[in-house]
């Protein structure tokens, strides 16, 4: 059985406030009347998800958490006091993060990213928003070009930090970043470079040639969802580029102009066309 995740529980006997469940080397298992979904008797079987109670007893629920143990999760905070925040994690009892888990003091009311865990004696759930606890700053496996799993941790000085494949943390240049990226948002990436101090410098496009590519085919669609025409051509301002089709100067020069060595477009001294054969 494993705490802070769904288990199949073996109905012992049933009493008047709910049922108990065999919880093997945790013992028994309260199962709240509230929670019964149905009018087990013993020897049934029923999925619940384990936790502690207000008075740290373990205690099921088929009530589904936003979270589970191992989760890297948004939460909002509901209620602080000395002890720590407390989180909406859709539970009766909030979960909790400790004063000493707070990368910064948290306020009530706003929304954290954080990963949720189990504390050293493996019976309690908690929370942290110290990711480098538990996400270390340090190479995984994988290889430069490769593409990963991010999830945005937040913004630092010269970029974005990002969760690897749910194992290291890694960062996004703030000078490859175009737009505002929220903290917990999810997306894919590739690695940049695996430093010799085994950081890991991340890129949300494709490396090499392979970015060319993708923008290529992005700025085709972009030129037929304007009807064919676009104001703009490698005289633009870079924002103006970034702004529109989320790449740099360099990367649109590129794209560019193997779209018009292909005849794909034709280049004017204040715009880019789509030719007839690519107008969708």
């Amino acid at each position: 059985m494993e705490i802070g995740q769904w288990n199949t529980f073996e109905v012992l006997k049933r009493v008047d406030f709910g049922a108990y469940l065999e919880g093997e080397e945790l013992g028994e298992i309260l199962l709240p009347i509230r929670e019964l979904l149905f009018d087990c008797q013993a020897g049934d079987h029923v999925e619940a998800f384990l936790y502690n109670d207000s008075e740290d007893r373990l205690i099921a629920t088929t009530r589904k958490p936003l979270a589970r143990v191992g989760d890297l999760v948004l939460l909002r905070v509901v209620d602080v006091n000395p002890v720590g925040a407390f989180l909406d994690w859709g539970l009766p009892k909030d979960l909790l993060v400790p004063r000493g888990e707070q990368q910064e003091p948290m306020q009530r009311g706003r929304t954290y990213l954080v990963y949720v865990a189990l504390d050293r004696s493996g019976r309690r759930i908690f929370a942290s928003s110290k990711l480098n606890r538990f996400f270390p700053s340090r190479q995984v496996d994988c290889q430069e070009g490769d593409q990963v799993d991010l999830v945005i941790a937040g913004k630092s000085d010269i970029g974005y930090k990002a969760v690897v494949n749910m194992t290291s943390l890694g960062l996004l240049y703030e000078d490859e970043v175009f737009g505002e990226l929220e903290t917990g948002r999810r997306m894919q990436g590739y690695v940049k470079c695996l430093r010799p101090d085994g950081k890991i410098d991340l890129s949300l496009h494709k490396p090499g040639y392979d970015k060319v590519l993708e923008a290529k085919e992005n700025i085709m669609s972009i030129l037929n969802k304007s009807g064919g025409t676009l104001a703009v051509t490698d005289k633009s301002p870079p924002d103006h580029i970034r702004e529109l089709f989320g790449i740099s100067k360099k990367t649109y020069k590129q794209a560019v102009g193997a779209l018009y060595r292909a005849r794909r477009i034709r280049l004017e001294a204040d715009c880019i066309f789509l030719n007839r054969e690519d107008e969708q």
